[in-house]
């Protein structure tokens, strides 16, 4: 699996895509560390790797609820 590095690839998917992508992240994550656990991990880069487009994929998620919230607050 190869998720797209850059926020700017990100910002074009929908919310469902985006979430099926987290999904998708996390249990990757969680795969990796536990082959790094086992020792079995050659590429401890990709843990990083992982876990910082896990953090893009929430912190857009984030920015879409709060842009959300924001313009039905200014609708009332």
């Amino acid at each position: 699996m190869t998720m797209p590095s850059k926020a700017a690839e990100l910002r074009e998917l929908n919310d469902d895509a985006l979430l099926q992508r987290l999904a998708e992240a996390r249990e990757e994550h969680f795969n990796l560390r536990f082959q790094n656990a086992t020792g079995q991990l050659d590429n401890t880069t990709r843990l990083r790797e992982v876990r910082r487009d896990i953090a893009r994929l929430l912190t857009l998620l984030r920015h879409r609820e709060i842009e959300a919230a924001e313009s039905t607050g200014a609708e009332e």
